[in-house]
C-alpha cells in the first residue's frame, strides 16, 4: 500500500512540474514577443547604401513582398531607377518619370529602400504657407534628440510642391549625378496629398541621406515623387523615432569593389 501511495504522489509531482515549467515557457514566451514586436516598430529597416546608389548600383536587391513584410511606410526606388517608390499603409506605389502613379507588384524589385512600421509619437499643424526648409527648421527645434532617425508622415493640402523621378536605366549604369542631370520635375498646385519619408542624422551620411528624404503622393494617387520643395496649406506632421538600424548590404563582387569613397560628395547635388 505505502508503494503504491509513493508510486502515486511521484506522479502527482511530476505533472506539477510539467505543469509549471509550461507556464513558465508561456509567460517567457509572452515576453519575447512583446519585445520583438516594440522592436518591430522602433526599426528602421533599410537595404544598400546611398553611397552605392550614388555609384551606379541600380540592380534589385529586394521584392516588394519583402519590405512589407519590414514595414508599412517607406521610401526607396525600382530595379534600374525605374520611378521612385513609396510604401504607405502597407500598399507600394511607383512614381515613374512620365509622371504616372502605378501600384508596384509583389515581386518587383528594389535596389535601395527604408522602410518602417509607423506609430506617430508626436504630431502638430504645419503653419500655412511654410516652405519645406521653414518646415525643416521648425521640426529640427522639435526634436528631442538630432541623433535618431525619424519616420515622417505630412497629410493634408498643399499650396504648392515640387517633385522629381528619374528614368529607367540601361547598362553600364551611369552615377547618380549623372542621372540627376535629365531628372524630369513635376509641380503640383493647390493638391491634397501626402509625404512620407525620414529625417537622419549626419553621421549616417553616406549610408543615406542626412537630413530629410520625402516621397509625396497625392491623394487621388495620380501623382507624386521625391519632394523638392513644398509650401503646406493645411496640413500636419508627425513622427516616429527609430531607436534600431536594421542595414542589409549588398554581396556582390561590383558592391565588393567599389570605391564609395567619393558618393558624399554628390549627394547634395541629387538629392536638392
Amino acid at each position: 500500500m505505502d508503494r503504491v501511495l509513493m508510486v502515486e504522489r511521484q506522479a502527482e509531482m511530476r505533472m506539477r512540474e510539467a505543469l509549471l515549467c509550461g507556464v513558465c515557457c508561456w509567460a517567457a514566451g509572452v515576453v519575447l514577443c512583446g519585445c520583438a514586436q516594440t522592436g518591430r516598430h522602433e526599426t528602421l529597416y533599410q537595404v544598400s547604401t546611398l553611397a552605392a546608389l550614388m555609384d551606379g548600383r541600380y540592380d534589385g536587391l529586394t521584392t516588394v513582398a519583402d519590405l512589407r513584410t519590414r514595414g508599412d511606410l517607406g521610401i526607396g526606388c525600382f530595379h534600374a531607377l525605374d520611378g521612385e517608390m513609396i510604401l504607405l499603409d502597407g500598399r507600394c506605389f511607383r512614381v515613374s518619370a512620365d509622371g504616372q502613379v502605378r501600384q508596384a507588384g509583389p515581386r518587383d524589385t528594389m535596389p535601395f529602400a527604408a522602410v518602417t512600421f509607423f506609430e506617430a509619437e508626436k504630431g502638430w499643424p504645419l503653419a500655412a504657407g511654410w516652405t519645406f526648409e521653414q518646415c525643416r527648421n521648425e521640426l529640427d527645434s522639435r526634436l528631442p534628440t538630432a541623433n535618431l532617425p525619424y519616420a515622417i508622415r505630412i497629410t493634408g493640402r498643399f499650396a504648392y510642391v515640387k517633385t522629381r523621378s528619374v528614368p529607367k536605366q540601361a547598362k553600364p549604369y551611369p552615377p547618380l549625378v549623372k542621372v540627376a542631370e535629365h531628372q524630369p520635375t513635376f509641380e503640383f498646385r493647390d493638391v491634397e496629398g501626402v509625404m512620407v519619408g525620414f529625417r537622419l542624422p549626419e553621421y549616417l551620411s553616406g549610408v543615406n541621406m542626412a537630413g530629410y528624404h520625402l516621397h509625396f503622393l497625392t491623394a487621388d494617387r495620380t501623382g507624386g515623387g521625391h519632394v523638392l520643395d513644398f509650401t503646406a496649406e493645411d496640413a500636419r506632421i508627425e513622427i516616429d523615432d527609430c531607436s534600431r538600424f536594421d542595414l542589409v548590404l549588398p554581396t556582390d563582387e561590383a558592391f565588393g569593389k567599389a570605391d564609395l569613397s567619393k558618393a558624399n560628395r554628390d549627394v547634395e547635388t541629387v538629392e536638392r
